[in-house]
């Protein structure tokens, strides 16, 4: 079920899903963690299970539409993970991993910019009274930029050097982050989530997540 005060996706992509919950899930990681990357960047995702990451496949649908597996005309499969040696703005879309008996991971939609401004933040939920830093970074000068850092549309605050650290995150720390640099520009819109239970089954994308109990059945779509 979706919350009505969460922000809606605004992507010309359509994806429903369903997806069943429970606890020997497959997460997918990305690393570097981030949900924005620069056009020409790296980026390596991972299936990951507590006992085991093998039978899962990592899947993407991208604003073409085009619902491919890693190895299809894009990424290289290495062991459990996909490696993008170049990413370009088509790589933009959402990804997870699927088992060949149906359950999926946590979804996560990836956008690459041709922008100079990208903001770097924590693909996973962060757990409450974790400490979270969020980062501003530049494509071509030093990422110890001063940076502007705004939650769901308000200026949080100015720091010096480009990162900004909350601490002890709450449920109300969950929102819509975004950063600016002066002089470069304004980064793409990302969503953090902030949950307290380690077996909650949490699917996001950047702009929106739903959230549901082990083993509840739940229509995850984007608009």
């Amino acid at each position: 079920m979706f919350a009505s005060n969460q922000p809606e996706c605004h992507f010309s992509l359509v994806l429903i899903s369903l997806l069943s919950c429970t606890t020997n899930q497959a997460r997918l990681t990305v690393s570097p963690s981030s949900f924005q990357f620069f056009e020409g960047d790296f980026v390596s995702l991972s299936c990951e299970e507590d006992d085991s990451s093998a039978g899962w496949t990592l899947r993407r649908n991208t604003s073409k539409g085009q619902r491919t597996q890693c190895g299809d005309g894009w990424g290289t499969p290495t062991n459990s993970s996909c490696n993008i040696s170049v990413m370009a703005p088509h790589d933009s879309g959402v990804y997870w991993c699927e088992s060949r008996e149906g359950p999926i991971s946590n979804m996560v939609n990836l956008t690459v910019t041709g922008g100079s401004v990208i903001l770097q933040s924590p693909v996973l939920p962060v757990m409450e009274g974790d400490d979270v830093t969020l980062l501003c970074k530049t494509k071509t000068t030093p990422s110890n930029l001063p940076a502007a850092f705004y939650k769901d549309g308000s200026l949080i605050r100015k720091q010096p050097t480009g990162h900004m650290t909350i601490q002890h995150v709450s449920r109300s720390d969950e929102g819509l982050y975004k950063c600016d640099i002066s002089g470069h520009g304004e980064s793409p819109s990302s969503w953090i989530t902030v949950t307290g239970d380690t077996l909650t089954c949490l699917c996001f994308c950047s702009f929106q997540h739903s959230q549901c109990d082990d083993n509840l059945m739940t229509v995850f779509a984007l608009f």
